[in-house]
């Protein structure tokens, strides 16, 4: 079986002494390292490879958010923290899980299920750009095209993507940030975390609300909602 690579980075010895010992008792998962300051464990992570990040949260001059937000390219990270109010923070970074302490074990081994699962995955399911009018993912083990302009919308559910076109819809492994790097403006545009809108696909607004042509009522982040009335012509 090949081992998962991970690291820990706390600076909190005893805090990093329960993860480590956690870990030891995973088969499938290989402690690299042990960091107690994250500046030392960002520059491990940009010169080796690494598959799952366990980071504590608050932590003296540079915290697991900043670290998360440094890593161009970041595995999968799991904050590990007392402070129940960084959760949703934790999430936007796009983080895997979010575990409070202290750490059951069974809540340890739940995530790193999940991390196992989404990285086995990760190998399999994905979206491929052909040219800049189609794309492909990968969907229930086969390649689905998908041109650009039958897109209403890309909706983010966990580490999935669903795909919303004229006529139905495909989940697959991915990201929203991933897919703003191929669904780009002037045709899409991001509204919230969560979605990414065909400008077409748009019948009426309301306020901070939008009624696509299928129907589907979403809402647009406060900080998006200028910029979308402005994309859409409206003064």
């Amino acid at each position: 079986m090949e081992k998962l690579k991970c690291i820990v980075v706390d600076d909190e010895p005893i805090a990093r002494d329960i993860i480590e010992s956690f870990i030891s008792e995973i088969p499938f998962l290989q402690l690299e390292a042990s960091f107690g300051e994250p500046s030392k464990a960002l520059m491990h992570l940009q010169e080796n490879t690494i598959d799952i990040v366990f980071s504590d949260i608050e932590m003296p001059k540079f915290t697991g958010l900043e670290l998360a937000q440094a890593l161009t390219n970041p595995p999968v990270i799991i904050f590990i923290t007392a402070h129940r109010n960084f959760a949703l923070d934790g999430f936007e970074t796009g983080a895997s899980d979010y575990l409070v302490k202290p750490v059951r074990f069974d809540r340890f081994l739940k995530a790193v299920n999940r991390a196992k699962e989404y990285l086995s995955l990760k190998k399999t399911a994905s979206v491929h750009q052909i040219n800049s009018d189609r794309i492909f993912i990968k969907s229930e083990g086969k390649l689905i095209k998908i041109l650009l302009n039958e897109i209403l919308y890309v909706e983010a559910q966990d580490d999935y993507l669903k795909f919303v076109i004229n006529g139905g819809s495909y989940m697959t492994l991915g990201t929203l940030k991933a897919m703003e790097e191929v669904l780009k403006l002037p045709m899409f545009f991001r509204v919230q975390r969560s979605f990414i809108l065909n400008l077409e696909s748009v019948r009426s607004l309301n306020g901070n609300r939008i009624e696509l042509i299928d129907g589907k009522n979403i809402s647009v982040a406060l900080n998006k909602k200028e910029e979308l009335y402005l994309l859409l012509g409206i003064r």
